[in-house]
């Protein structure tokens, strides 16, 4: 007769834990979009608008403003630099176009718009157009 033996599924429990524990998985997908990170507030006369786009040239960066819209747009280049016969093993660096499109509560006057772009962050400042006051009128 042959011997039987139980099957404990505890045996292989720990084996299998430690398999995957010394060994980090690589992961070959390309890396996701960066995101377009944006503050916005507002005081008696408009908005200031901080916009982060790390690692961006200047002359990359497009505002628009239109009523109460406000556009941005930058291109993240990305150049690789690979010497004596290198290869790069692995980039998660993202290159390619961000856009970032929002309206504001009031329109505003684009001649007195402001922009900076100092260490990574675009600071706009929008002055809010000037509405006509209410007038009274009499009835005769």
């Amino acid at each position: 007769m042959a011997n039987i033996a139980r099957f404990n599924t505890l045996d292989t429990a720990l084996d299998d834990l430690m398999r995957g524990f010394f060994v980090r998985p690589v992961n070959y997908e390309p890396a996701a979009p960066a995101q377009l990170k944006v503050d916005v507030s507002e005081n008696d006369n408009g908005y200031v608008v901080r916009a982060e786009i790390p690692g961006v040239k200047k002359e990359d960066i497009n505002v628009a403003v239109d009523g109460n819209q406000v556009e941005i747009s930058a291109e993240v280049k990305n150049e690789k630099e690979v010497k004596d016969g290198g290869k790069v093993l692995r980039s998660e660096r993202y290159f390619g176009k961000l856009y970032r499109a929002f309206a504001l509560g009031q329109d505003i006057d684009e001649s007195a718009t402001q922009a900076r772009y100092v260490d990574g962050i675009l600071e706009l400042t929008l002055t809010k157009k000037q509405t006509a006051a209410a007038r009274r009128i009499t009835i005769q």
